[in-house]
C-alpha cells in the first residue's frame, strides 16, 4: 500500500492530504480507460463544434427551426418542423405504385448502411439502431423533397408552409449548412436514386448547388456537376466548400507556410492599385497582376456569418482539411478595417453588401477567433501586393526628395502656392458671409 503526498489542486496552499492509493487499483482503472478509447475513425466528418469556436457566437452553430441527423433530434424547439418532414415524406413516397413498398425500400436501404453511417459522427450516438435509421430517413427524404420543389422538378402544394411562409425558406438556408446539423452524403445519395423518376436529369449535386446558388454571391455563375465525378464528398457543408475550393487550385503549397499582413483597401487604393470585379465560380479566386487586384463579388446576408463560421469550424476538425476558407476570410479581415475600406469594396461591386455597413466593417474580424490557421493560401499574393505597395511608396518618396527636398526654390515656391490658396479661400469666406 502506497501513501501518497497530494497537494491542493490550485498548487498554491502547503495543506498536504494523504491518500491511500493501491497501486493495483490505479492500473486497474487505467487500463479500463484505455479499452476501446481509440482516437476517431478516418471516416468520421460530422463534429459538434469546438466550444472554443461555439463560445464567440453560440447562435451561428445551432438549427433555429429544423433538426438533422441525431445530434439535435428531439430537441423541444424543433419538434413543431417534424410534421412538415412527415408530409414531405407522404409527399415522396406517394408518387410510387406501391407507397408501403416505397417506404420500406427507403428503409432498406438506410438499414444497409446504418454502422457505416453512425460512423462519420464524431461521439456517441444515444439512438437505438431503429431510431437511427428512422432520423436518417425522414431527414434525408426531406431534403431530397425539398430540393426537388425548389427546382420545380416537382409539385407544391398551395398550403406548404416551405414556400409559403417567408421565414422557412431563410431557416432552411441556416439549419442545413450547420456542421453540426449535417447527415452523410451517402444516405441523401441513396434516397435520390431510390426515389428518381426515370427521366430525372439533375444529379443531386446539380439540385444542392441550385439551391444554394446565391450562399456566397449574387452574380450568375454555375459549377458544372461533372467538377465533383470523383470526389468524395461528406455532406452537404463539404459539398458548399468543395464548390469553392475546386474551381480554384489556390497558392501552390510550397508557398503556404507563413503569413504576411495584407494592407487595408484604403493603403491598396492610396498606392495606384485598382480594384477589378471579376466573374468567377468560386470568390476564393482573388489574383493580382499588372497594378489590378482582382476580385469576385461576395454577397454578405445573413447567412454569410454561419455559412463562414461552419465552414471554418469543418476545416478546424476534419483530420488534414486545408484552410482554404480561413485563409479567405482572414485576407478580408485585413482588407476591411474601417467603413471606408467596405464603401471602396462596395463602390467597385465585389462586396455587395446587405447588412448594416458597422455590422459588415466588423464582420470577418471576428469569424476566425481561435481558428489555428497554419497554411495561408494568399501568401503569395500578400507578398505580391505588399512588394508593389512598398515599390510605389519608395518611388513617391524618391520623387519627392528629388525635386522638393534640397532645392530651395522649390521650398518656397511650395510656401507660396500654400499661402496662395489660404488667402483666397479667407477672401472667398469674407466675401460670401459679408
Amino acid at each position: 500500500m502506497n501513501i501518497t503526498n497530494i497537494k491542493a489542486l490550485n498548487g498554491r496552499s502547503d495543506h498536504v492530504v494523504c491518500m491511500d492509493c493501491p497501486t493495483e487499483s490505479v492500473a486497474s482503472s487505467l487500463e479500463n480507460m484505455m479499452v476501446g478509447n481509440n482516437f476517431l475513425p478516418s471516416t468520421c466528418c460530422i463534429f459538434k463544434t469546438p466550444s472554443i469556436l461555439y463560445r464567440h457566437k453560440e447562435e451561428a452553430y445551432i438549427p433555429n427551426a429544423f433538426s438533422f441527423g441525431p445530434f439535435h433530434h428531439g430537441k423541444p424547439n424543433l419538434t413543431e418542423t417534424e410534421k412538415i418532414k412527415s408530409k414531405y415524406l407522404q409527399c415522396l413516397i406517394a408518387r410510387s405504385h406501391s407507397p408501403e413498398a416505397r417506404l420500406k425500400q427507403c428503409i432498406d436501404v438506410i438499414k444497409e448502411v446504418e454502422e457505416e453511417t453512425r460512423a462519420c459522427y464524431a461521439g456517441t450516438i444515444g439512438f437505438s439502431h431503429d431510431e437511427f435509421v428512422k432520423i436518417l430517413v425522414l431527414d434525408a427524404c426531406f431534403i431530397v423533397e425539398l430540393f426537388r420543389k425548389d427546382a420545380n422538378l416537382v409539385s407544391k402544394d398551395e398550403d406548404d408552409p416551405v414556400f409559403t411562409m417567408s421565414c422557412m425558406l431563410q431557416y432552411l438556408f441556416h439549419d442545413l449548412i450547420l456542421l453540426e446539423n449535417q447527415i452523410p452524403w451517402l444516405v441523401l445519395e441513396r434516397i435520390f436514386s431510390l426515389t428518381a423518376s426515370p427521366n430525372e436529369a439533375k444529379s443531386l449535386v446539380g439540385l444542392t448547388l441550385q439551391f444554394f446558388s446565391n450562399i456566397f454571391s449574387s452574380d450568375e455563375h454555375s459549377i458544372e456537376p461533372h467538377l465533383f465525378a470523383n470526389q468524395e464528398i461528406k455532406h452537404i457543408l463539404d459539398l458548399l466548400r468543395k464548390s469553392l475550393t475546386l474551381p480554384y487550385s489556390g497558392e501552390d503549397s510550397q508557398h503556404c507556410l507563413g503569413w504576411q499582413p495584407f494592407p487595408s483597401a484604403t493603403s491598396i487604393k492610396e498606392a495606384g492599385i485598382e480594384f477589378r470585379r471579376v466573374s468567377s465560380s468560386s470568390i476564393l479566386d482573388i489574383r493580382f497582376r499588372n497594378g489590378i487586384l482582382e476580385m469576385p463579388s461576395l454577397l454578405i446576408q445573413e447567412t454569410t456569418e454561419t455559412i463562414f463560421r461552419n465552414l471554418i469550424s469543418f476545416e478546424q476538425c476534419y483530420p488534414n482539411c486545408s484552410p482554404r476558407v480561413a485563409s479567405y476570410v482572414i485576407l478580408l479581415s485585413n482588407l476591411i478595417n474601417t467603413s471606408k475600406d467596405l464603401d471602396i469594396l462596395c463602390g467597385t461591386g465585389i462586396i455587395d453588401n446587405w447588412l448594416i455597413p458597422e455590422d459588415s466593417t466588423k464582420f470577418f474580424k471576428a469569424l476566425y477567433h481561435d481558428s489555428y490557421v497554419k497554411e495561408f493560401h494568399y501568401l503569395r499574393l500578400c507578398e505580391n501586393v505588399n512588394g508593389y505597395c512598398h515599390q510605389w511608396r519608395s518611388r513617391w518618396n524618391a520623387f519627392y526628395k528629388h525635386n522638393y527636398l534640397g532645392k530651395p526654390w522649390a521650398i518656397v515656391s511650395g510656401f507660396a502656392v500654400a499661402t496662395f490658396l489660404i488667402l483666397t479661400f479667407i477672401q472667398t469666406y469674407y466675401i460670401v458671409f459679408k
